[in-house]
Protein backbone atom coordinates (compact mmCIF):
# COMPACT_ATOMS: atom_id res chain seq x y z
CA UNK A 1 0.00 0.00 0.00
CA UNK A 2 1.27 3.43 -0.96
CA UNK A 3 2.20 5.99 2.01
CA UNK A 4 -0.55 8.76 2.69
CA UNK A 5 1.15 12.20 1.26
CA UNK A 6 -1.09 15.44 1.71
CA UNK A 7 -0.29 18.74 -0.06
CA UNK A 8 -1.13 21.21 2.25
CA UNK A 9 1.07 19.34 5.12
CA UNK A 10 3.88 22.42 4.76
CA UNK A 11 1.00 24.41 5.50
CA UNK A 12 -0.47 22.86 8.54
CA UNK A 13 2.93 22.34 9.90
CA UNK A 14 3.34 26.55 9.73
CA UNK A 15 -0.22 27.32 11.03
CA UNK A 16 0.79 24.61 14.14
CA UNK A 17 4.05 27.00 14.79
CA UNK A 18 2.31 30.21 14.34
CA UNK A 19 -0.16 29.04 16.84
CA UNK A 20 2.44 27.95 19.03
CA UNK A 21 3.95 31.36 18.54
CA UNK A 22 0.96 33.22 19.29
CA UNK A 23 0.47 31.78 22.35
CA UNK A 24 3.86 31.93 23.53
CA UNK A 25 3.35 35.87 23.11
CA UNK A 26 0.06 35.44 24.52
CA UNK A 27 1.09 34.02 27.70
CA UNK A 28 4.21 36.16 27.82
CA UNK A 29 1.53 39.60 27.71
CA UNK A 30 -0.87 38.16 29.93
CA UNK A 31 2.29 37.72 32.95
CA UNK A 32 3.38 41.45 31.73
CA UNK A 33 -0.63 42.40 32.34
CA UNK A 34 -0.60 40.26 35.67
CA UNK A 35 2.65 42.16 36.95
CA UNK A 36 1.57 45.47 36.07
CA UNK A 37 -1.90 44.71 37.70
CA UNK A 38 0.25 43.68 40.92
CA UNK A 39 2.27 47.24 40.79
CA UNK A 40 -1.35 49.18 40.37
CA UNK A 41 -2.79 47.64 43.05
CA UNK A 42 0.28 47.46 45.80
CA UNK A 43 0.67 51.64 44.75
CA UNK A 44 -3.17 51.81 45.91
CA UNK A 45 -2.28 49.62 48.74
CA UNK A 46 0.80 52.27 49.76
CA UNK A 47 -1.16 55.52 49.01
CA UNK A 48 -3.69 54.22 51.52
CA UNK A 49 -2.16 53.04 53.85
CA UNK A 50 0.29 56.78 54.30
CA UNK A 51 -4.03 57.92 53.82
CA UNK A 52 -4.63 56.05 57.01
CA UNK A 53 -1.54 56.92 58.76
CA UNK A 54 -2.44 60.73 58.00
CA UNK A 55 -6.18 59.87 59.68
CA UNK A 56 -4.68 58.45 63.44
CA UNK A 57 -2.11 60.78 63.44
CA UNK A 58 -5.02 63.82 63.44
CA UNK A 59 -7.18 61.50 65.63
CA UNK A 60 -4.64 61.49 68.37
CA UNK A 61 -3.92 64.71 67.98
CA UNK A 62 -7.29 65.52 68.70
CA UNK A 63 -7.44 63.40 71.75
CA UNK A 64 -3.94 65.17 73.61
CA UNK A 65 -4.42 68.58 73.99
CA UNK A 66 -1.06 68.73 75.66
CA UNK A 67 1.08 67.55 73.19
CA UNK A 68 -0.45 69.83 70.58
CA UNK A 69 3.02 71.81 69.71
CA UNK A 70 5.08 68.35 69.71
CA UNK A 71 2.50 67.01 67.32
CA UNK A 72 1.73 69.93 64.95
CA UNK A 73 5.96 69.67 64.10
CA UNK A 74 5.26 66.02 62.89
CA UNK A 75 2.29 66.33 61.25
CA UNK A 76 3.19 69.40 59.75
CA UNK A 77 5.99 67.29 58.57
CA UNK A 78 3.90 64.00 57.56
CA UNK A 79 1.38 65.80 55.50
CA UNK A 80 3.87 67.69 53.92
CA UNK A 81 5.46 64.31 53.10
CA UNK A 82 1.96 62.85 51.87
CA UNK A 83 1.34 65.96 49.71
CA UNK A 84 4.75 65.22 48.11
CA UNK A 85 4.00 61.19 47.80
CA UNK A 86 0.76 61.19 46.92
CA UNK A 87 0.76 63.97 43.91
CA UNK A 88 3.38 61.12 42.74
CA UNK A 89 1.62 57.85 43.64
CA UNK A 90 -1.68 59.42 41.66
CA UNK A 91 0.60 60.16 38.20
CA UNK A 92 2.33 56.64 38.98
CA UNK A 93 -1.57 54.93 39.53
CA UNK A 94 -2.55 56.68 36.35
CA UNK A 95 0.16 55.53 34.43
CA UNK A 96 -0.20 51.87 35.55
CA UNK A 97 -4.01 52.06 35.06
CA UNK A 98 -3.29 53.53 31.10
CA UNK A 99 -0.89 50.40 31.01
CA UNK A 100 -3.37 48.07 32.29
CA UNK A 101 -5.75 48.90 29.92
CA UNK A 102 -3.61 48.93 26.95
CA UNK A 103 -2.67 45.61 27.59
CA UNK A 104 -6.02 44.01 28.24
CA UNK A 105 -6.46 45.37 24.92
CA UNK A 106 -3.42 43.76 23.60
CA UNK A 107 -4.43 40.71 25.18
CA UNK A 108 -7.86 40.93 23.77
CA UNK A 109 -6.06 41.50 20.25
CA UNK A 110 -3.75 38.02 20.59
CA UNK A 111 -6.65 36.16 21.80
CA UNK A 112 -8.55 36.86 18.77
CA UNK A 113 -5.31 36.28 16.76
CA UNK A 114 -4.91 32.95 18.41
CA UNK A 115 -8.39 32.05 17.55
CA UNK A 116 -8.16 32.87 13.96
CA UNK A 117 -5.18 30.53 13.44
CA UNK A 118 -6.61 27.88 15.78
CA UNK A 119 -9.28 27.91 13.31
CA UNK A 120 -7.76 27.81 10.02
CA UNK A 121 -5.23 24.85 11.78
CA UNK A 122 -8.98 22.70 12.28
CA UNK A 123 -9.79 23.12 9.27
CA UNK A 124 -6.74 21.99 7.49
CA UNK A 125 -7.18 18.94 10.15
CA UNK A 126 -10.37 18.18 8.81
CA UNK A 127 -9.41 18.76 5.33
CA UNK A 128 -6.40 16.25 5.62
CA UNK A 129 -8.54 13.84 8.04
CA UNK A 130 -10.61 13.87 4.54
CA UNK A 131 -8.04 13.36 2.08
CA UNK A 132 -6.39 10.49 4.12
CA UNK A 133 -9.79 8.84 4.24
CA UNK A 134 -10.12 9.13 0.64
CA UNK A 135 -7.02 7.95 -0.16
CA UNK A 136 -7.32 5.05 2.27
CA UNK A 137 -10.85 4.23 0.37
CA UNK A 138 -9.18 4.42 -3.21
CA UNK A 139 -6.52 2.42 -1.84
CA UNK A 140 -9.29 -0.58 -0.56
CA UNK A 141 -10.71 -0.25 -4.05
CA UNK A 142 -7.21 -0.87 -5.59
CA UNK A 143 -6.46 -3.78 -3.49
CA UNK A 144 -10.06 -4.97 -4.31
CA UNK A 145 -9.74 -4.44 -7.82
CA UNK A 146 -6.44 -6.28 -7.51
CA UNK A 147 -7.59 -8.90 -5.93
CA UNK A 148 -10.88 -9.57 -7.95
CA UNK A 149 -8.29 -9.88 -11.14
CA UNK A 150 -6.08 -12.18 -9.42
CA UNK A 151 -9.17 -14.66 -8.61
CA UNK A 152 -10.16 -14.18 -12.08
CA UNK A 153 -6.64 -15.69 -13.48
CA UNK A 154 -6.50 -18.00 -11.07
CA UNK A 155 -9.88 -19.19 -11.53
CA UNK A 156 -9.40 -18.91 -15.56
CA UNK A 157 -6.03 -20.84 -15.28
CA UNK A 158 -7.90 -23.27 -13.30
CA UNK A 159 -10.28 -23.87 -15.55
CA UNK A 160 -7.86 -24.07 -18.64
CA UNK A 161 -6.49 -26.71 -16.94
CA UNK A 162 -9.23 -28.97 -15.79
CA UNK A 163 -10.09 -29.19 -19.85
Amino acid sequence: MKRFVWRLQRVLDIKTSEEQTKRTELLELTERLAMTQGELLMQKRILQNVINGLTKMADSGQRIADSKKLNANKRLSEQEFFLKCSATSDDLIKKLANKVSELESAQKQKIAAVLKVKRAKEGLEKLRDEAKREFIKEQEKLEQKEMDEQATVSFARKTINDY
